[in-house]
């Protein structure tokens, strides 16, 4: 799984291993690997002049793993001479890397998070592929967002794979309630108040008493209408986004939550909570909550806001479900993100390495786009019909997927800020209290946030570079 960070925290069931944020994970040492790409005896040292070792380290699910293998395999059927060790760790990934990294003993191509790719980058352990976009043309036709630049014409490549926010339902829930499913296509897109409206007609008490009747009892709520988490920024980014807010400005020294845009998201995501009652607290969601697809085949939860990552576990349980686009407040938005992928400039075979690097997220060679984990980052599967058809013509992908997430990414999503914004590891260490207290319902949002502002401008350093290619 490759596509939302640990360094928040949140809810989303997916965002513990795609690390964009990168704070790394404390009290587990590295395993002890061997032929990596740095150190005196890695990287595929011995074996002849024509043949080259190498390792892929990745985190991820068993199901991920068992496809990235199979890729492993593939890549190394056609390269003869080439055999590379897939490093699967599933915990403790950026302790790990760090771990390695002091040792001069890195793997050759690795899953990493934002944070991590930066500095590693502007440290010079990490290849600037640049240089390749002739040799890989592919590779320069990317959708701008995926891309992690760290200076001019300095890229370490992009996302390992792409990822948007969406609206998930379960339709005989929504059918049984006599709503309507949501909209699946962006200019189509529900307002915020009818978002509210249909979650007041999809929350039932356990006498089957709605928010709006007489005698409902907010305590004892069998079904709630949605879910949204507050903690996860990627839930509310596109939300602000709509409403013609922001995080930060766009020199990214001035934080922006205080401002009544995006004051009104925050309060009306608190409001779902404690003043409507359709969408669960922290307490009536749980430390252990299912996942979205096991909530929404419970019929615990109506409708939820999650990434597209959610389509592999949807796809593979009993829910009817459907995908809509997210409600907004001004013009349709959403929010893309995902982890990144990188080469060690200490590998030993550089270019099988970023020949690996090219392969290991092609839709060519990799299942994960065709079974619903992963979105392509180049820009043909979101323009060329017979490209969109390679990887979304089957029974995993429903028939509203072209417009509720294929055309809805390549017009209205917008890179989340956590892959760009300097110094977020300490910035997340102050966001995510204040965004834990929102979910409480202790507090007026705006009260929480005021007081927020002014210690995250006092940590804000400016954006990574972006790069027209």
């Amino acid at each position: 799984m490759n596509a939302v960070p640990n360094s928040s925290r949140h809810h989303l069931s997916r965002r513990n291993m795609l690390r964009l944020g990168g704070l790394a994970a404390a009290g587990a040492a590295a395993p002890a690997l061997v032929g990596c790409g740095g150190g005196d005896d890695g990287g595929g040292g011995g074996g002849g002049a024509d043949s080259a070792e190498m390792q892929f380290m990745y985190w991820g699910s068993s199901f991920e793993q068992k496809a990235i293998n199979a890729m492993l395999d593939q890549f190394e059927s056609r390269n003869k001479g080439v055999t590379v060790k897939p490093v699967y760790t599933p915990t403790e990934y950026d302790t790990k890397v760090n771990t390695l990294v002091a040792g001069n003993r890195v793997p050759d191509v690795a899953y990493m998070g934002g944070s991590m790719v930066y500095r590693l980058a502007e440290q010079g352990k990490l290849v600037n592929l640049y240089p390749y976009f002739d040799k890989y043309p592919a590779l320069a036709k990317r959708l701008p967002g995926t891309y992690f630049w760290y200076g001019k014409d300095k890229t370490v490549g992009t996302q390992t794979a792409n990822e948007v926010m969406l609206l998930w339902y379960n339709k005989a829930v929504l059918k049984e309630a006599g709503v309507e499913t949501p909209p699946a296509v962006a200019e189509q897109a529900w307002t915020w108040d009818t978002f509210l409206e249909n979650a007041y007609k999809l929350t039932q008490d356990q006498s089957g008493r709605r928010p709006d009747q007489s005698g409902f009892d907010p305590k004892r709520i069998r079904q709630f209408g949605a879910s949204i988490s507050v903690q996860s920024s990627y839930s509310w980014e596109g939300f602000l986004a709509s409403n013609g807010a922001a995080f930060v400005d766009e020199a990214g020294r001035k934080c922006l939550l205080d401002q009544p845009e995006a004051v009104e998201v925050f309060q009306n995501l608190q409001d779902l909570m404690y003043k409507h009652h359709v969408a669960p607290t922290p307490v009536q969601l749980g430390n252990n909550a299912p996942a979205t697809n096991v909530q929404l085949q419970t019929k615990r939860i109506a409708m939820a806001v999650d990434g597209q990552w959610t389509l592999l576990d949807m796809a593979q349980s009993k829910v009817d479900f459907g995908i809509g686009v997210l409600p907004r407040y001004g013009e349709p938005a959403t929010t893309q993100l995902g982890g990144a992928s990188v080469v060690f400039s200490a590998t030993k075979h550089l270019e099988e390495a970023v020949e690996l690097y090219m392969f290991h997220n092609d839709p060519q060679y990799v299942d994960l786009f065709k079974n619903g984990l992963w979105m392509p980052m180049e820009q043909k599967y979101y323009t060329d019909q017979a490209a969109i058809d390679s990887w979304t013509k089957n029974d995993v992908h429903p028939p509203e997927y072209r417009t509720a997430v294929v055309d809805y990414t390549l017009k209205y999503a917008t890179t989340s800020f956590v892959q760009r914004l300097k110094n977020f590891e300490n910035i997340a260490e102050v966001l995510t209290p204040a965004l834990q207290q929102i979910e409480t319902g202790k507090q007026p949002a705006k009260e929480i946030l005021t007081a927020l502002v002014p210690r995250i401008d006092r940590l804000l350093q400016g954006w990574y570079p972006a790069q027209q290619i």
